[in-house]
């Protein structure tokens, strides 16, 4: 019996410890090997001398398209510059004891009255002048006729009249000192000055 106790007492502790055993047994957890990003390869020598290549070339052409740009708009101001010169270079003359608008000075009036609607933003004084001859009051009366004259032509052209201003200097300002036909014929004059 004796042989009997034993066994039974050594089934009773191996039932036991498989017992133990299987209720302590733990989940298996299962271990996801951490994902890392492979480090970057290095581009290749040809690709990145391709993209430097490309970097300089936009750079390059940026730089040329900045300078035609500033090249145009110098261009643009010498342009105006030399316009504006000319319109106030130019004058308008006249005959003897005259304010009738002969065809040459039409021709003038005409280029201004369209330098006028191109620059809409200036406005003029036109200024009548005459030669030595006649008196101080004749000659500032014929002066003011002379750049009435000139303003009614720009105003039928289409120019609005307040832009336009006038002002009789008579024989006060003359072009040419001298006392011949050739000095006369420059001083009878309108001049145009942008305000």
């Amino acid at each position: 019996m004796r042989k009997n106790y034993w066994i039974a007492l050594a089934l009773i502790l191996s039932v036991s410890a498989m017992l133990f055993t299987v209720s302590c047994a733990k989940e298996a957890v299962q271990v996801q090997p951490a994902v890392t990003e492979a480090p970057p390869q290095p581009e290749p020598q040809e690709d990145l001398a391709a993209k430097q290549r490309a970097e300089q070339e936009r750079l390059e052409a940026e730089r040329l398209e900045a300078e035609r740009l500033e090249a145009e708009r110098l261009e643009a101001e010498r342009a105006a510059a030399a316009a504006l010169a000319e319109f106030q270079s130019q004058h308008v003359n006249f005959e003897f004891d005259s304010s009738a608008l002969q065809p040459s000075a039409q021709e003038v009036l005409s280029r201004k009255a369209e330098y006028m609607r191109n620059n809409a933003g200036i406005n003029v004084t036109v200024e009548g002048h005459c030669d030595e001859r006649g008196t101080d009051a004749y000659n500032m009366a014929l002066g003011e006729r002379r750049a009435n004259a000139a303003k009614d032509y720009l105003v039928n052209s289409g120019i609005d009249t307040g832009r336009l201003n006038t002002i009789s200097y008579g024989e006060e300002r003359p072009l040419d000192y001298g006392h011949n036909e050739e000095a006369w014929a420059k001083n009878r004059r309108d001049q145009f000055v942008v305000e």
